[in-house]
């Protein structure tokens, strides 16, 4: 255990549970941790994943501005290129691939690289889980539309084999409404993480655990927000281009 470590995680807010207001921001997390670069390197990966949400939902029009906590706001935006270690990635990816499916698969290629490079066992696990997730999902979503599953995978070598998504699936496939649905996911998360966050070992492990709770935290209060603006739930297509994003 790093020395340093006791004294920067009890220094961390006490999350609460999920639908309540996060006790603190991405920015200020990463201010928190200042420079320790294995902290800022761990919670950046986990963060940049929010990051390209809403860079995805600037590009679909969805968001009218963006507030990024890794990337600058012209990479969110699109008016600048993504960070090396995911725009190479993307190159890399086949041609005929779906654009954000590219995109998805260099973020989670990048995030289990961080993760090999810390030796962090949560963000190995999390990540496994999150493509599982990703793909349980995509190919749901392939099946109801008569559409090849294959063409819709990503990272598959990456994939947690040990979990089964049926139920969570099949519950986000019911939802009356997209923001339902969404909610689905989010409570599916936090309870992984509930599982996996190795609580007080003072490793490095809790500060990813810790991110990952907060983006939840975040993520749902956007929702709440969506869902306040526009009058609450309302049953509506979700643009086949946009529903992978939806689903992260």
């Amino acid at each position: 255990m790093p020395s340093d470590s006791y004294y920067y995680l009890s220094a961390l807010p006490t999350l609460p549970e999920l639908g309540n207001a996060p006790p603190i921001g991405f920015a200020g997390l990463m201010e928190l941790v200042g420079e320790r670069q294995r902290y800022r390197t761990l919670v950046g990966a986990i963060f940049l994943w929010d990051d390209l949400v809403q860079r995805e939902a600037f590009l679909a029009g969805e968001l009218a501005e963006v507030d990024p906590a890794v990337l600058s706001v012209e990479q969110a935006s699109n008016q600048a290129p993504l960070p090396p270690e995911i725009a190479e990635s993307i190159e890399e990816n086949p041609p005929s691939a779906i654009g954000a499916d590219r995109l998805w698969e260099a973020y989670f290629r990048h995030v289990a690289s961080v993760a090999k490079e810390q030796e962090n066992d949560f963000l190995v696990a999390w990540v496994g889980h999150e493509v599982a997730l990703r793909n349980a999902l995509a190919s749901a979503r392939a099946r109801r539309l008569g559409l090849e599953e294959s063409d819709y995978l990503v990272a598959t070598d990456l994939a947690s084999e040990a979990e089964d998504f049926s139920a969570v699936v099949s519950e986000w496939a019911a939802a009356a409404t997209p923001l339902a649905g969404l909610r689905v996911l989010l409570r599916a998360r936090w309870a992984w993480i509930a599982e996996h966050d190795a609580w007080f070992t003072f490793r490095d492990d809790e500060m990813a655990a810790y991110a990952a709770r907060l983006m939840l935290l975040d993520q749902w209060r956007r929702l709440a927000a969506e869902g306040e603006e526009g009058g609450g739930d309302t049953a509506a297509d979700t643009p086949a281009e946009s529903l992978e994003r939806n689903a992260q």
